[in-house]
């Protein structure tokens, strides 16, 4: 299957509201977020392999931009039905495996990720304090066979200089990854 590009929100849009539940039930919204400095939103799923080939760094990565004062969510909103690896029992497994710190949320009827214009796994939005949009794009170079780790390089990167009030370096390279499993008969 060829891959996908993210679509590239512009820079500047607002960040749509969300309520989403995690695998246990529990429901998570960008209110959440509170007064975290920047505000990280992957649309990512369990059996991609560009997210597979992410994950571990995306934990990591991750990690220390939530302890350095970033908030973090990570959104499924593949067709589980069709796609029993996306289930939220899943996600949960996929979350403990790899240490996640942020919430992993079902977005079953798939608004979230047409509200975002979502396209494909791994896609990233970074909002800045205002909860604008202030990046999109790719985690980092690497790709799945490319020869290296994933570094999460450009996220960091990113993240770093919004919440040190600082511009986002150019340019900002789009997302490259698997498509959004759609439900059938959905459109976007």
């Amino acid at each position: 299957m060829p891959a996908v590009e993210s679509s590239m929100m512009p820079l500047g849009t607002p960040a749509p509201e969300f309520s989403l539940p995690d695998p246990s039930g529990a429901v998570h919204s960008l209110a959440d977020a509170g007064e975290a400095g920047a505000v990280v939103v992957a649309f990512i799923c369990n059996h991609c392999p560009y997210v597979k080939h992410i994950a571990p760094a995306l934990a990591g990565v991750t990690s220390g931009l939530i302890d350095s004062g970033a908030a973090v969510f990570a959104i499924n909103s593949n067709d589980a039905a069709a796609y029993r690896d996306d289930s939220p029992e899943a996600m949960e497994r996929e979350s403990a495996f790899h240490g996640y710190r942020f919430p992993y949320l079902v977005d079953e009827d798939q608004s979230v990720a047409k509200a975002y214009g979502a396209t494909c796994t791994p896609d990233l939005f970074v909002f800045g304090a205002d909860r604008e949009l202030a990046y999109r794009g790719q985690f980092d170079a690497t790709r799945p066979g490319s020869g290296g780790p994933a570094t999460g390089f450009d996220l960091d990167r990113a993240v770093r200089a919004i919440l040190a009030g600082e511009p986002v370096p150019e340019p900002q390279v789009p997302s490259l990854g698997c498509s959004i499993k759609w439900k059938t008969g959905e459109a976007r």
